[in-house]
């Protein structure tokens, strides 16, 4: 099975839907902007996280494929090593770039408060693009290249975050991979809100006070790995149940004629 196979079963959400026509539902964030709700996630193109070594034009793609189907928003990371695929990707596509909504990411490396600008234009560069959608911070903690810790504090990151923002480079800025706590302490310093948190979210890992503290402040939850552990080949041993035959999930699919994975996003 290629990458390009792969991706195009490994999205963000599970495809429902095959025919373009078709309008994906769109969320409003805090700052007044909409984000489609459902997203083709690009991670699988890199070597790193891939199953098989990726060829320079799968992303890209999948990334054609996923807008001629419907989808509008495509998500991606400086880290995944596939922002120049995807910029193809949408260059190749007739759908105007208005339509589409581009989320990618900074990452551990570039923390300090000045770097943020230079690593969000290195991103554009790579994707093509003047601006996107938006833009997070992929883990609350900085990391140098040589694996040792940055100890810059991430309200630093953040208030780079919200430079970026005024240029014009991003239209939200949001984080990824940050607890209720962390998020608290922007707030409690009077900074800007984020529009959206990232974090895994599935029937494996629901956070529960989590989803409710962002619901209470109005951020948008983007949950990554919706499926979990469901399918057997994506579970250790040991890993926690359910899994995609369990007797309870399969019923309830069947009672409204619905998919395993299908159920398992609507919980």
């Amino acid at each position: 099975m290629s990458i390009y196979t792969n991706l195009l079963t490994f999205v963000t959400f599970l495809v429902y839907f095959t025919n373009a026509s078709i309008q994906v539902p769109k969320i409003k964030l805090n700052d007044g902007n909409e984000m489609p709700a459902i997203a083709l996630g690009t991670w699988l193109g890199n070597a790193t996280f891939g199953r098989l070594p990726p060829e320079s034009h799968e992303v890209e793609q999948a990334v054609k494929w996923a807008l001629d189907a419907g989808y509008r928003h495509i998500d991606t990371a400086w880290i995944y090593k596939v922002e120049d695929q995807v910029g193809r990707g949408l260059k190749g596509s007739e759908v105007k770039r208005e339509d589409i909504f581009i989320t990618t990411k900074l990452w551990n490396d570039r923390h300090a408060g000045d770097d943020v600008v230079p690593a969000l234009r290195e991103s554009l560069k790579n994707l093509q693009l003047d601006y996107v959608d938006l833009y997070l911070i992929h883990w609350p903690c900085g990391q140098f290249s040589n694996s040792t810790f940055d100890i810059t504090d991430y309200l630093d990151t953040w208030r780079g975050m919200i430079e970026a923002k005024k240029l014009g480079l991003t239209k939200s800025i949001g984080l990824s991979n940050f607890n209720q706590e962390q998020i608290q302490r922007i707030l409690d310093h009077g900074l800007e809100k984020p529009a959206a948190l990232q974090v895994e979210i599935n029937l494996n890992l629901q956070q529960p006070e989590l989803l409710a503290f962002c619901k209470s402040h109005n951020i948008v939850v983007q949950g990554y790995t919706p499926f979990g552990s469901l399918f057997y080949s994506k579970a250790a041993p040991g890993a926690p149940l359910p899994r995609v035959d369990d007797t309870n999930l399969v019923e309830i699919a069947n009672k409204y004629n619905k998919t395993v994975p299908q159920i398992a996003l609507d919980i």
